[in-house]
């Protein structure tokens, strides 16, 4: 089966991609069709918090646009059953264990079985724990495309036998994937050198929005416009919120808050470190997991959103809080100096001193921008980013990863990875 099926799909998609503009079927015509990319290593999509969930569930939208269809594979204990979206998307469930270990590998094992039995014309892996499966998928006649987005064993959360797998997992990936994909510049560089096999660079995307009007998600949280920080992420050690509540204590004025917006996906010492901390200290908000207009608005009236991180990809918060014209402070490491700051907007990863007089100079550039904006107004010039911004706009990373799969459909790519999707993926 394995390789009348491959030889089949290996040209399947041709049609496909040369037509992307296609109308969509009809849900009863859809649902038997084929899917022409599969998507799998992600928990969930469209509710999710983490970068993996915003990145497909925005992807998927604009290749749903293109006329291509998608099937999402999701696992069961955060986001049960199937359901369709767009036109063209199906997002499918299956079972994966509640243990933190066991729950990726499981999953991406199923979600290879799952398909083999539905033949889609690309499957698309996401992140490096669930690439481990990547051999496995070739061996069963699946063309395959991994995207890389970060170093995950570098997380502090996990121990050296979860690290292993995670490197062993990159390595499949890379070995084994006839197109692989990268989020960052600088990490593409070192895994170009690593792997001796081409990645080609295609960061996250972000909508360009701009500020909206409005209050209503402040109050019920106690927060005036321009009084407060603002960090999106999981609560992981590598976010580091702990170094903000340190930070907010070296902040004198007493009417700055600090909003931490996101939760965990499995308790943990470390979260339950961050919410005795921010109990302790009543300027620290716990708003838990936000979206829509609520985030929206917490968004456009921060005084600064701050990314502490001492591990990432390419964080979609930060370039969803650039998009929303917010002042900036995050740490130095590689991946946030990709986007090419100024450099008053970084600090030294874990400097909590630094931290503190970054925000406090950010704050008190908003402060003056409010004021020249009018007071009565409590809005403020917002800070141009669109420079940066425009560069990740999420229809050119679309079109960018489509023709990576055009690549990778037309030349059938194999194990050696002598295969060179720069081209395609620039």
């Amino acid at each position: 089966m394995p390789q009348a099926a491959g030889a089949e799909m290996a040209g399947r998609p041709m049609a496909a991609f040369a037509a992307l503009a296609a109308p969509a079927m009809p849900v009863s015509c859809r649902r038997k069709a084929r899917p022409d990319i599969m998507m799998i290593g992600l928990r969930s999509v469209g509710e999710g918090q983490g970068g993996v969930e915003n990145h497909v569930d925005r992807l998927a939208g604009e290749l749903d646009r293109m006329g291509l269809r998608v099937e999402i594979v999701t696992r069961s204990p955060y986001q049960p059953g199937r359901h369709e979206r767009g036109r063209n998307i199906t997002v499918r469930s299956l079972w994966a264990p509640r243990v933190v270990w066991a729950e990726a590998l499981v999953h991406s094992l199923l979600a290879v079985a799952y398909a083999a039995w539905r033949r889609p014309a690309i499957v698309h892996i996401h992140a490096i724990g669930p690439s481990i499966v990547a051999p496995l998928a070739r061996l069963v006649g699946l063309v395959v495309v991994m995207t890389h987005h970060g170093e995950d064993y570098r997380r502090e959360k996990w121990g050296a036998a979860a690290r292993a797998v995670l490197r062993l997992g990159e390595a499949a990936g890379a070995r084994f994937s006839q197109g692989r994909i990268v989020i960052s510049p600088s990490l593409r560089a070192s895994l170009d050198d690593r792997f001796r096999r081409p990645f080609a660079y295609i960061p996250n995307g972000v909508c360009v929005a701009g500020p909206v009007p409005g209050c209503e998600a402040l109050r019920p949280l106690g927060l005036e416009p321009g009084r407060y920080i603002l960090s999106v992420g999981r609560l992981v050690p590598e976010k580091r919120q702990l170094d903000l509540i340190e930070a907010l204590a070296q902040i004198a004025d007493p009417a700055i808050r600090l909003v931490l917006v996101g939760g965990a996906d499995h308790d943990s010492p470390y979260c339950r470190q961050v919410q005795a901390r921010a109990a302790a200290d009543p300027r620290v908000v716990l708003a838990g997991l936000q979206s829509g207009r609520p985030l929206a608005e917490l968004y456009s009236h921060a005084g600064v959103f701050a990314l502490p991180s001492s591990h990432e990809g390419l964080s979609i918060a930060l370039l969803e809080a650039m998009a929303y014209g917010n002042r900036v402070v995050a740490s130095a490491i590689a991946a946030n100096r990709n986007l090419g700051l100024p450099e008053a907007c970084y600090f030294p990863c874990g400097d909590v001193p630094a931290l503190a007089e970054a925000l406090r100079a950010a704050l008190e550039a908003d402060r003056q921008d409010r004021l020249a904006g009018g007071a009565d107004s409590g809005r403020s010039p917002r800070q141009d980013w669109g420079r940066i911004v425009d560069a990740f706009r999420w229809d050119e990373v679309a079109a960018r990863t489509a023709g990576l799969y055009r690549a990778v459909s037309r030349e059938g790519g194999g194990p050696s990875g002598k295969e060179d999707c720069r081209e395609e993926g620039r």
